[in-house]
């Protein structure tokens, strides 16, 4: 076993297909997107006692609502302190310890269903399940990059539109099984979590047999370096991930990240609530609204990162910037004449942009940072999207709040609120354009790229 999950055995033989690389991330991507669902075992969860009704012996809403926040916070640590180990042991390694994790947290949770310890919930979905996320998501990338230099954008959005996508099939799975697993004693979550779980473990231990390195050397055919650059920052070197944080580059690609998710994660988050306020549509439409945001959350991965490859990655980003502002300026209007079909497409637009972000980033740091290190830096990097998780939920719930206190009506409640994320984007645009090229001083020596 250690030989297989060794680093040398992912090594590909010569004439290896490179697009078996794209299926193995999108397996580990799939599962993991997963957390995006989690949600639809919130209300099931507080019946567990009951059954039909919850009791007062039953977990609060409120209980199980750190069960997300944990996993989401494990994950950014996870991402920010694993990076050089993940490089350094190579994605196999990494794939078969995520898919340990996440399989394991599900299990330990159906455990923690059983005895009804919300602590075993915690500790499985929330510090297993996070540490999983966190090494699922950025085990692939380093991997795509190498494997397409010539379309790095397009291969790492091609993995990351799975995360994006992974709720897409988690969602219907999850509540087909608690229905399937349902009886007059059991609301079949614990049965559902652990179906789930050796289901995700056995995908993902799919795309950690099939991944594999491409060889020193090695590059498609027809690749010339000198002739990929085309204006995109592309730097002709490696920088270390220790000293890429003493680059400016780093912070402001990490600020870019933290504003356009902000942007974005806020709306994600309270969609169904303010389409209702905002343009008066029903609660089964704004369903279809939501649904609808998840398709172009996933979408926008791969169609912006793809697009990235030819116009380059600054100029992806202000286009984010720039369209993003032009859009939250107009919702307010869009949304007092009522005129509801431009709001669905504002949003469809923003949501895209949103997911379109996450998928450039990696890109973006391989033009400026190289491929040494890349995955540790896209996991360090990956504290923005934690710190948009918390800024865009609280300026979209807490300004509406102010506003109807102030007397506001729900339907213009949000229009501040709108104004000050166009804001944002103006500032994440001032970012991105100040992003030039690397110096030299911090690029890694010959002899030190001999050690990595």
């Amino acid at each position: 076993m250690a030989g297989f999950l060794d680093k040398q055995s992912t090594v590909a033989e010569p004439g290896f297909n490179r697009w078996l690389i794209p299926p193995a991330a999108l397996a580990i991507h799939l599962s993991i997107g997963q957390v995006y669902a989690f949600s639809v075992f919130n209300e099931p969860l507080t019946r567990i006692i009951g059954v039909t009704e919850s009791v007062p012996e039953d977990w609060k809403l409120t209980t199980l609502g750190w069960i997300f926040s944990i996993a989401i916070a494990v994950l950014g640590v996870t991402a920010a302190l694993g990076g050089r180990w993940v490089e350094r042991v190579g994605p196999r390694k990494t794939m078969v310890t995520a898919a340990a994790a996440w399989g394991g947290g599900f299990l330990i949770s159906a455990l923690g269903v059983w005895v009804h310890s919300v602590w075993l919930l915690y500790l499985g979905y929330g510090v297993f399940g996070g540490i999983g996320l966190g090494f699922a998501y950025i085990s692939p990338v380093k991997t795509l990059i190498r494997w397409f230099p010539d379309k790095p954008g397009m291969a790492t959005g091609m993995a990351i539109m799975g995360f994006g996508g992974g709720a897409m099939i988690g969602s219907p799975l999850a509540v087909n099984l608690m229905e399937f697993y349902s009886g007059p004693n059991s609301v079949g979550v614990a049965a559902t979590f652990a179906t789930m779980g050796v289901l995700y473990f056995i995908l993902m231990m799919f795309g950690a047999l099939i991944v594999r390195v491409p060889r020193d050397g090695w590059a498609p055919a027809g690749y010339d370096p000198s002739t990929a650059t085309n204006g995109k920052l592309q730097t002709d070197g490696h920088v270390h991930v220790d000293q890429s944080l003493k680059t400016p580059q780093f912070w402001l690609v990490w600020a870019v990240l933290c504003l356009n998710v902000t942007a974005g994660i806020g709306v994600l988050g309270q969609a169904s609530v303010m389409s209702q306020e905002m343009v008066g549509i029903s609660a089964s439409a704004a369903a279809g609204f939501v649904g609808l945001l998840s398709i172009f959350n996933m979408a926008g991965r791969f169609f912006w990162a793809s697009l990235s490859d030819y116009i380059g990655r600054k100029a992806t980003y202000t286009t984010f910037f720039v369209l993003g502002m032009a859009l939250y300026a107009a919702v307010p209007s869009i949304a007092s004449g009522g005129i509801v079909l431009l709001f669905v497409l504002a949003y469809l637009i923003i949501m895209s942009m949103y997911g379109g972000g996450f998928a450039t980033v990696p890109a973006y740091l391989r033009d400026l940072f190289g491929t040494a290190h890349v995955g540790a830096i896209h996991g360090r990097l990956l504290t923005a999207w934690s710190v948009a998780g918390i800024l865009g939920p609280v300026l979209i719930n807490y300004l509406r709040e102010f506003q109807i206190q102030a007397g506001v009506a729900p339907a213009q409640a949000y229009s501040l609120t709108m104004y000050i994320m166009a804001g944002l984007l103006l500032v994440g645009l001032v970012c991105n354009l100040a992003i030039g090229e690397m110096q030299k001083k911090h690029l890694m020596a010959e002899h030190e790229l001999a050690y990595e």
